[in-house]
């Protein structure tokens, strides 16, 4: 299995932009469909986007789509997300995760995906 850890979080505000990765170790990320979720204090945790392992497939939120891109380097074992016109209701701990049994279009409706990391805190001022 591969480990996760999310970097890229921080404070902006409204109207800004973030960019957050997740960084794999290990040798079979390439195997992985990946994605990223977010948990804001006292909410559940929600999906926000995913991608395939061979980078042609996306799939986002609602509430995010055309704001936000997924992306990932295979070479790199690095997952991305590229945020953009952020919202205070973006606010949220931003959390990576993978799976090999699941597909991209599927993994929102997964609560036990095989691979999750610790998460990385966006603040978006108002």
């Amino acid at each position: 299995q591969v480990q996760l850890v999310e970097s890229g979080g921080g404070l902006v505000q409204a109207g800004g932009s973030l960019r957050l990765s997740c960084a794999a170790s290990g040798r079979t990320f390439s195997s992985y469909t990946m994605g990223w979720f977010r948990q804001a204090p006292g909410k559940e945790r929600e999906f926000v986007a995913a991608i395939s392992w061979s980078r042609i497939g996306t799939y986002y939120a609602d509430s995010v789509k055309g704001r936000f891109t997924i992306s990932r380097d295979n070479a790199k074992n690095t997952l991305y997300l590229q945020m953009n016109s952020l919202k205070p209701e973006d606010t949220a701990v931003y959390i990576c995760a993978a799976d090999r049994r699941v597909d991209y279009k599927n993994m929102k409706s997964y609560k036990s995906l095989e691979v999750w990391g610790q998460g990385t805190l966006v603040t978006v001022s108002s």
